[in-house]
């Protein structure tokens, strides 16, 4: 691998090391490296499948606990990554696209925090929902530049939580970010205007 890609050892150690963290190979001393993903089954059927309002139920079963595993488990390395995604969220303006991106990131790194290669496929698989066409279509109604400001806002309370180790505060955060999510959605699909300046998230 160093000599194919014209890498030192070392990086290839820490690359090797690191698909390990998340779960994508296994590495045995003595035997070998070997790869552990495989491909979600009908992946895109169940992108189809899945409402919104499903998705935010998913995530409302699923994101406290990670939070809570998150804030017990994340190493330094681990929240400079995070800020680095979520200065770039920032970073994003009212480019409804660019913070959807970074969005998805923001959250997926939340999970590789945990630690837990079983918890980060799952929210891997929550990410490949949210990427289907179908969430495209409401993107725009929801990420106005004014919610993409106090999405920025939350998600920067969230990452201090984490910093401090604070998981009661953290799970607390993530829940009311994300009921409020499921307020704005249901919004959107009534036709009914939300407040600018809720705790609605992506």
């Amino acid at each position: 691998l160093a000599a194919e890609f014209g890498a030192s050892r070392g990086t290839v150690r820490e690359a090797l090391r690191r698909l390990e963290e998340i779960g994508l190979v296994l590495r045995r001393p003595g035997s070998g490296t070997y790869v552990r993903y495989r491909p979600p089954v009908g992946g895109d059927d169940v992108a189809v499948m899945t409402s919104p309002i499903e998705l935010l139920e998913v995530r409302l079963a699923v994101e406290p606990n990670i939070t809570r595993l998150a804030v017990s488990n994340a190493t330094t390395k681990d929240l400079q990554r995070l800020e680095q995604t979520l200065l770039s969220l920032e970073a994003s303006g009212s480019d409804s696209t660019a913070f959807s991106k970074h969005d998805e990131e923001f959250h997926l790194e939340v999970a590789e925090c945990t630690r837990n290669p079983l918890m980060i496929s799952i929210y891997r698989q929550i990410n490949d929902v949210r990427e289907h066409a179908q969430w495209d279509a409401r993107k725009d109604k929801i990420l106005t530049p004014e919610r993409i400001a106090s999405y920025n806002r939350q998600h920067r309370a969230m990452f201090d939580m984490l910093v401090r180790r604070d998981a009661s505060a953290a799970v607390e955060m993530i829940t009311d970010h994300l009921l409020s999510a499921r307020s704005d959605m249901l919004g959107s699909m009534n036709g009914v205007p939300q407040a600018v300046g809720s705790k609605a998230t992506s």
